[in-house]
């Protein structure tokens, strides 16, 4: 039995290992991000576009649930990770989606990298439901995912923060209220702004470093531990010198959010020549066939052109 929290704008559950989690969206991040969940101890409804993604969580035993309409109306918390904002509006504005078939006092848990405008969107539908609603966008990549180190920027009501928070540290450790809907949104634009540029920089080092001779892992021993550390550095920079382009972030999911962050720094008045710069290598990059690489694929374009 579910406890009742009584809330000032409707009725929202407090959670408990007995709530039921509703997760929509399998991919690379989803699917661990679930399985993190599940081995919390929560029992975990599962659903994707292709069942076969979704396997190994069956396996592990999620439930798997034939529509979204069928998992609203079963689970107390909807968390969704899917690919792009259109992806994002079908899943919670069609008639078989959760708006339409949640219960009232439900938790919507959006972890799409999407647009703020449609976060905060989402969240005033909600509240005229009698739910609740967070975007929760992450950062971290498959690593992250795995190992529940995930950085969760969150935006909407202090309250439903709170009543969630023990399962956003299922998956993450890092987990910040930023503001109200579509905060943390802003702030997940604001980190692939920050990858955008360092991404480049980070390839340049390592083509640097092979012309010039040099061991390019002896050369991340050095430098990642100085000014120039970062994630990228320590965690791509080697994958990038095996050769290995296995994606924990799709080089197309990447260029979704640079367009994402473009237009709302656009909108904004805000030049950003180093977003715009990565965002159009980026493209070359999946036109040479890598929109399924991961972002560490940038280096083969880099290379060529050096």
């Amino acid at each position: 039995m579910n406890i009742i929290y009584k809330f000032k704008r409707g009725e929202c559950y407090l959670l408990t290992k007995d709530a039921r989690i509703g997760f929509i969206g399998t991919g690379v991040m989803g699917s661990s991000m679930a399985k993190r969940i599940m081995h919390a101890g929560y029992s975990v409804s599962i659903y994707t576009r292709t069942k076969q993604k979704a396997e190994a969580l069956i396996s592990a035993g999620a439930d798997w649930e034939d529509s979204i309409a069928d998992l609203a109306k079963k689970c107390t918390v909807i968390i969704t990770m899917v690919g792009y904002p259109s992806d994002v509006e079908e899943v919670y504005f069609s008639d078989q989606g959760i708006l339409k078939n949640a219960s009232k006092g439900s938790y919507f848990i959006d972890m799409t990298t999407s647009k703020p405008k449609l976060a905060i969107q989402i969240a005033k539908e909600a509240e005229k439901k009698g739910c609740l609603a967070l975007d929760a966008p992450v950062s971290g990549g498959d690593i992250g995912a795995k190992n529940g180190k995930l950085t969760i920027m969150v935006g909407g009501q202090e309250q439903a923060f709170h009543d969630v928070l023990e399962l956003f540290q299922t998956m993450g450790d890092n987990i910040i209220l930023q503001g109200e809907a579509g905060a943390g949104q802003h702030t997940k634009l604001a980190n692939q702004i920050t990858i955008a540029s360092n991404m480049i920089g980070v390839c340049e080092a390592i083509a640097y470093a092979k012309k010039t001779g040099l061991d390019p892992e002896r050369v991340l021993d050095s430098i990642t531990a100085g000014a120039a550390g970062s994630w990228s550095l320590s965690n791509l920079a080697p994958r990038m010198i095996k050769g290995d382009y296995a994606p924990g972030f799709y080089v197309k999911h990447f260029i979704k959010d640079m367009k994402i962050a473009l237009e709302s720094a656009e909108e904004l008045g805000l030049s950003t020549p180093g977003l715009a710069l990565s965002l159009r290598l980026y493209q070359e990059l999946e036109a040479n066939g890598e929109a399924d690489s991961g972002t560490q694929a940038l280096i083969k374009l880099i290379s060529t052109q050096q």
